[in-house]
């Protein structure tokens, strides 16, 4: 029995092998093969998701790993930019052609469908929601190890519709340090536990400054809070990243693959090995 006769009125007399109800695949998920589907979110605007996503997309590509990222954040999309991916999508006749960065990773962003990246996306959140459930279903994704997806702050329409519609096999928090962006993110942690994906970690971001003279540490948003958070709402807590400017500038530049970081890389490796955990697989 299909996940689809759960929700089906006739499910306890069919006896059909198949079900109408069952969703048919488009030409572009039928070219496309992607192992796990990881949904990157914050709850809290402002804590760095994008770049941290776009970094976990990064240094998993270094480890071998077939990387994409879905730019779920419609109205306000900026990870095009992050990798200075300029121009427009191509099509096909199977489907939208997600383009590359530099060193292969895919994308697709609304921002890779409109005639200049600063053009105002001006959408209600029904067409909005299509627009993210179009980017799974048709862009020709290929094959992947991993497809990370870059939902936009709170627990609205956009996270309900990734949870509901699309095969999430789990999710990565983001915060930082202030108090206030922990209360939110609890707040989306109890949204994710409310439609069953496991939640692979918590990242705390801008958890400090390390000045680049003297090695000394500054807390600048107050004392990092990750993972005693992390501890409170019983998830694993894969680390804490500076607040560093070279991060910054290479993104305002498109070459965020450039910047390189032990630290990123290290979190990449635990949420790698979180996966394969839950996937029941052993671990290299």
């Amino acid at each position: 029995m299909s996940e689809a006769c759960n929700s089906c009125s006739a499910a306890g007399t069919c006896t059909g092998d198949s079900c109408s109800n069952e969703p048919k695949l488009t030409d572009a998920q039928k070219a496309s093969h992607i192992d796990k589907i990881i949904a990157v979110m914050s709850g809290k605007g402002g804590v760095g998701k994008s770049s941290v996503t776009s970094m976990l997309a990064v240094s998993l590509m270094r480890q071998g790993y077939k990387v994409g990222i879905l730019d779920a954040d419609i109205t306000g999309p900026s990870v095009p930019r992050i990798f200075g991916v300029t121009g427009r999508a191509g099509v096909s006749k199977t489907g939208i052609l997600a383009p590359q960065s530099r060193d292969g990773i895919k994308l697709m962003s609304l921002n890779l469908m409109i005639e200049t990246e600063d053009d105002p996306v001006i959408l209600r959140g029904p067409l909005i929601t299509q627009i993210v459930n179009q980017f799974y279903t048709e862009v020709v994704w290929g094959d992947l190890d991993y497809l990370l997806i870059d939902l936009p702050p709170g627990t609205g329409d956009v996270p309900i519709t990734v949870f509901q519609s699309l095969p999430v096999d789990g999710v990565v928090m983001v915060t930082s340090p202030q108090s206030l962006a922990n209360m939110v993110v609890r707040k989306a942690i109890k949204m994710v536990r409310n439609y069953k994906p496991p939640i692979y970690g918590l990242i705390e971001n801008m958890a400090y400054v390390q000045c680049s003279d003297c090695n000394h540490r500054m807390e600048v948003f107050g004392k990092p809070q990750g993972k005693d958070e992390a501890g409170r709402t019983n998830i694993p807590f894969l680390g804490e990243l500076p607040l560093d400017p070279t991060l910054a500038q290479l993104s305002d530049a498109g070459k965020v693959e450039d910047y390189q970081s032990p630290v990123f890389d290290q979190i990449a490796k635990r949420l790698a090995e979180e996966i394969k955990k839950h996937s029941g697989e052993k671990l290299a």
